[in-house]
């Protein structure tokens, strides 16, 4: 469920959304959203090197 709630969040369809009225709440979920692609990127890329070695 967790995974779940996670790819709907990262969800390129819904990232336009006009969901939230404030611009302040549109951008915080922009960049947790942002923050959240450059952790998984940087998991793989650890996962990447580590299964490399």
């Amino acid at each position: 469920m967790l995974l779940k709630r996670i790819l709907y969040y990262l969800n390129p369809a819904t990232l336009f959304s006009k969901a939230e009225a404030s611009g302040n709440v549109r951008f915080m979920h922009g960049i947790n959203r942002i923050s959240i692609l450059l952790f998984l990127g940087c998991l793989l890329v650890l996962l990447l090197r580590t299964l490399l070695r």
